[in-house]
């Protein structure tokens, strides 16, 4: 089997990291390379745990490039209640020797897209600044995407208001920009990003392993249970990544989707629209603002877990 060209974009925080981890070492992914973006946390810090991540997986010379320091408009909004001070639970890592790639995020997506052979899928974890700046800046390039599967979004409730998913919320316009882009995207949204998690018992066992990424998969798994003070808990964003290889173990469908850029109480909802024909035929949602989006309802949540798990235990 061929593998699957992907280029990760993140504000890598803990459930990023498990994602990483994973695009990192399974062997039916070509890892294209990693663009960071302001978010989770600051962008210093986003790029210091993504270069940590590539190297508890043992990955090869993977390009790693700086993007946006913040929202299109607006200031940022960073989780560090959720994800640490320095992003990632805290934990004391050592900095990594690997090099920051001297382009922008911008170009960085130019150079890999225009000089692939194969399509290329971008997998956004984090607020789409990046990607929106991107399609504003190389239209051209933008066509040759292969499609976009982001997580971010909800067709339900939100996490950073009431109504917004937080990745969407850090950055509506560029939110909208991407979803009104033509690029085929399917949206892991909150519907699905909670289900898929691990134990405290399966963390200790990652942890007791030979190799290095399960203990570093472990590691972070304690750390956020700590932090939230829950078990299981869930491995986020790692399911978007799961979806590109594994769409058999997903279930999605199509709607319009439109993204609040007002000032209200609803800012950076992704509205879905989920009626039936008949309603959606007697009263649209705007036509001009909406996009037809791909949305993950529901995923075979024991698979998916195993294949993390599976994938992770795998590298020497």
């Amino acid at each position: 089997m061929g593998k699957t060209s992907i280029i990760l974009d993140v504000d890598t925080g803990i459930d990023d990291a498990f994602a990483v981890l994973f695009a990192a070492v399974h062997p039916e992914i070509k890892l294209l390379g990693i663009t960071c973006v302001d978010g989770n946390t600051n962008i210093d810090n986003v790029v210091a745990n993504t270069l940590k991540v590539l190297d508890a997986a043992q990955a090869p010379d993977i390009p790693v490039a700086r993007g946006a320091l913040r929202p299109l408009l607006g200031q940022s909004q960073y989780a560090e209640y959720v994800h640490g001070a320095d992003g990632m639970g805290d934990l004391g890592i050592s900095p990594s020797k690997r090099k920051v790639d001297s382009r922008s995020a911008v170009e960085l997506l130019r150079d890999l897209i225009e000089n692939s052979s194969e399509p290329v899928t971008i997998v956004p974890l984090a607020p789409l600044t990046n990607i929106a700046l991107f399609l504003r800046s190389f239209p051209e390039t933008a066509k040759k995407i292969h499609r976009i599967v982001l997580m971010g979004g909800s067709a339900s409730a939100g996490n950073a208001t009431a109504a917004a998913e937080f990745n969407v919320w850090h950055d509506p316009e560029a939110a909208a920009i991407v979803f009104q882009s033509g690029v085929p995207i399917t949206m892991y949204g909150l519907d699905v990003f909670m289900r898929p998690g691990i134990t405290r018992e399966q963390a200790n066992e990652l942890q007791k392993s030979s190799l290095k990424t399960a203990q570093f998969g472990g590691a972070l798994a304690l750390a956020f249970m700590e932090r939230l003070g829950v078990s299981p808990i869930t491995l986020g964003d790692y399911g978007a990544v799961a979806s590109v290889i594994r769409p058999d173990l997903f279930t999605t469908a199509m709607f319009d989707v439109v993204v609040d850029t007002s000032a209200g109480p609803a800012r950076g909802q992704t509205i879905v629209d989920r009626r039936d024909a008949f309603l959606r035929e007697l009263e649209p949602i705007d036509l001009e603002d909406s996009a037809k989006v791909r949305v993950t309802l529901d995923l075979d949540v024991d698979a998916v877990v195993k294949l993390w798990l599976d994938t992770i235990e795998s590298k020497n």
